[in-house]
């Protein structure tokens, strides 16, 4: 059912240290940089998308700027806006989106997906913190996929009729032993709950949480317990404030300390868990069992001043879950506090050849559509306007059709190294410049450049391709003479005319 594991690390992290490496904090839809109560920088986000249109909230005495405005993204199936950030390949990161539509009066709150590189993440609904005033936040911990990330926001035609939108995103960087235990090639974490328990106080988070994760507190008036502890943070991999040792829930003499946490019924599934104690006594220990929904978790757990950690990778939640905490000394059970993460697969991800092959096209053209930033193909349901994909061993894009889109540019030649194209289509754009050699496309059997402006000649090559059934190039500005091997192939349906100074001039 498990691994367990018990946590006594190394590594200190310097207390009120500013985040390092690619870390990004923005402000969505500000028109300038904000400073919060923390002293923290908020961005402004235009820079890391080109989708979507910003708003001001009309709300007043917010505590929190970075929820005075917010960017909106039109509601068109399918389509999935992303912000893109240079990123370490070689490093993980917290996602941390906030979403607040605005008071209760204000419309609904429309639905939508979280989606990061090719992984589909989560629904979000915040229609449920709107009604209680309060502002919707959601965590989650993933790998670098390579040297950007993309974090997107999908518009599900399932959900509401109107378009995602977001208020603030932060992207951390976390240190390498944050969460480790967890395979990251195949698996992310998304937050269920991190718990200061004993806490009556506000949210812990940055500067006593280097990464800016949020500790709810868990009041409970008959068991919380305030000390002052010495505990370093460095001792434990996943790195928690030492703040969060200084409350405790414990429990009474010569009785267990149960706990219903999280406080949410859960799907059946893998959660890792982590749970830290540390004894309120200084230079004191006590031993306890700790069991969750009757299965124990650890046995003969001794707790210092000094502090420790216990967690499992995959255990198997339900329902509501139950922590008990049964002595196994003379002094009671405690607890200080705790994370659950569900794990969820990370999803695949376009060929790198057609992902590279994709991005040459898009950079030698003007006006694509504003969701061709992330994977091309991936999550299933989210590829790029225009772009079709055949999921198989290999993720592999098999069409291009960016009819009648208000494109200008050129055909970039890097868009031969789609070998899967099918069909290709840019019929009645803008297009200008020479048709780049396709001879690497062994399986097209659709090319429409019609109505455009293209000129040069046709190469010979592009007679070549075996496959091709329709040729349609029509009203460009193309010279030269039309290749015979594509005048005698009976198989192939051809429109050179009108348009175009073709010599000799082609019988269609």
């Amino acid at each position: 059912m498990l691994r367990l594991l018990a946590a006594l690390l190394l590594l200190p992290l310097a207390a009120g240290q500013r985040f390092r490496g690619f870390s990004y904090l923005l402000d969505c839809g500000a028109p300038a940089a904000t400073t919060d109560t923390r002293d923290l920088r908020w961005d402004p986000d235009a820079p890391y998308i080109t989708a979507g249109t910003a708003r001001a909230l009309p709300l007043q005495g917010l505590l929190d700027p970075t929820l005075a405005t917010l960017r909106e993204f039109p509601r068109r199936a399918g389509a999935k806006y992303c912000y893109e950030f240079p990123v370490d390949p070689n490093r993980r990161y917290i996602l941390r989106p906030t979403f607040f539509y605005g008071t209760a009066s204000s419309p609904p709150p429309p639905a939508f997906d979280l989606i990061v590189d090719g992984t589909f993440w989560t629904a979000v609904d915040t229609a449920g913190d709107r009604l209680a005033g309060s502002a919707s936040r959601y965590e989650a911990v993933f790998p670098a996929a390579g040297r950007s990330m993309a974090f997107c926001l999908g518009a599900n035609p399932n959900y509401t009729d109107a378009g995602p939108f977001i208020n603030a995103l932060q992207v951390i960087q976390i240190d390498d032993p944050v969460y480790n235990a967890t395979d990251f090639r195949t698996s992310a974490m998304g937050l269920i709950a991190r718990t200061k328990f004993g806490s009556t106080g506000q949210v812990e988070r940055y500067p006593d949480d280097s990464f800016d994760r949020h500790w709810q507190p868990f009041p409970d008036s008959k068991h919380a317990v305030s000390s002052t502890h010495n505990v370093t943070s460095g001792d434990f991999w996943n790195l928690p404030p030492p703040d969060v040792f200084n409350t405790a829930l414990v429990a009474e003499q010569n009785a267990p300390l149960v706990l219903q946490w999280p406080p949410i019924p859960l799907q059946n599934d893998s959660y890792y868990v982590a749970l830290y104690f540390a004894d309120t006594l200084d230079d004191n220990s006590r031993t306890f069992d700790v069991n969750i929904n009757d299965y124990r978790f650890y046995e003969n757990l001794t707790v210092t001043s000094a502090g420790h950690s216990v967690f499992a990778t995959q255990w198997i939640l339900s329902g509501l879950t139950r922590v008990i905490l049964s002595s196994k000394s003379g002094l009671p059970p405690l607890i200080n506090a705790g994370e659950v993460f569900g794990l969820f697969p990370i999803g695949r991800l376009t060929i790198t050849r057609d992902a590279l092959a994709l991005e040459s096209v898009k950079r030698s053209l003007q006006n694509t559509p504003d969701d061709w930033i992330g994977d091309p193909c991936m999550p299933h349901g989210y590829a790029w306007t225009g772009v079709t994909c055949q999921e198989g061993l290999n993720i592999r894009v098999i069409s291009l059709n960016l009819s009648s889109m208000g494109i200008s540019g050129s055909l970039s030649p890097e868009i031969a190294n789609l070998t899967a194209l099918t069909d290709l289509s840019f019929a009645n754009n803008s297009l200008s410049g020479p048709i780049p050699d396709l001879i690497k496309l062994g399986k097209l059997q659709r090319l429409h450049l019609h109505d455009n402006k293209l000129n040069g000649t046709i190469l010979q090559t592009l007679g070549r391709i075996q496959t091709l059934r329709e040729l349609f190039l029509q009203g460009n500005n193309m010279t030269g003479a039309v290749p015979q091997n594509l005048l005698n192939n009976n198989g192939l349906t051809s429109r050179f005319l009108p348009g175009n100074n073709f010599f000799p001039r082609p019988p269609r």
